[in-house]
């Protein structure tokens, strides 16, 4: 159960009513505050190092710098929003160690560590999408089914995502039976944030304003969730 303080409860409440400025002068506010008062979010940028994850269809640009990117941007709106941010990985490498056989599951695994040892209250996994059929595109944001919150969340940042530039689509957020929904009882979410096997969606996902966009309707997502 996601248990909220005082304080952060009043950084929470300024963004909604007034927008992310506001939030950011409540959360200077709730600094002063006693660290575990702050919610905790784990941004998790997905695959890295030899594991590139999928390609664009036209650039071949990679999903794991794409995933980066766009954790990068989230976690400074999180950040400057007075909560307590951590990122399972800040760098273009994995989490792996080596590239012995078994090196996707120790990444993996780390992962799950990171989210342990922070006591994380919100888990917010960045991906990119693929589909043998070019003509797919937009964000879908997975959750785990047996998760009420994850639930609540992913539908959130759907609706958020749902609203951005570019004529993409909207979708439905679906259900998951994936690693990183199942190794938390904290409310987690994957975002796929497009699909890199369609021109368009590649076209916009290479482009750092619009990765921005897609890092702001994820936060304005989870903000209308926690309040």
């Amino acid at each position: 159960m996601l248990v909220i303080g005082k304080k952060a409860i009043a950084m929470i409440a300024g963004i909604v009513i007034c927008g992310v400025a506001a939030g950011i002068c409540a959360g200077i506010y709730a600094s002063d505050a006693d660290a575990s008062d702050m919610p905790t979010i784990v941004i998790d940028a997905g695959h890295g190092g030899v594991d590139a994850g999928v390609y664009g269809v036209n650039t071949k640009i990679k999903e794991s710098d794409i995933n980066l990117a766009i954790a990068k941007e989230l976690k400074g709106r999180f950040a400057n929003a007075g909560f307590e941010c951590v990122m399972t990985r800040s760098t273009a490498a994995g989490l792996y160690g080596n590239t012995s056989k078994g090196f996707k599951m120790r990444d993996m695994q780390k992962r799950r560590q990171i989210i342990e040892d922070c006591a994380a209250d919100m888990v917010i996994s960045v991906h990119q999408n693929t589909c043998p059929l070019p003509s797919r595109r937009g964000s879908h944001v997975f959750y785990d089914a047996e998760s009420d919150g994850s639930k609540q969340l992913a539908e959130h940042i759907q609706n958020s995502l749902n609203g951005l530039s570019g004529g993409v689509e909207s979708n439905t957020s679906l259900t998951g039976d994936y690693y990183m929904l199942k190794c938390t009882t904290a409310p987690s979410v994957i975002v796929e944030c497009g699909f890199l096997s369609n021109a368009e969606d590649e076209k916009l996902l290479s482009d750092g304003g619009y990765r921005a966009e897609i890092a702001n309707a994820i936060f304005k997502g989870a903000i209308m969730f926690l309040s």
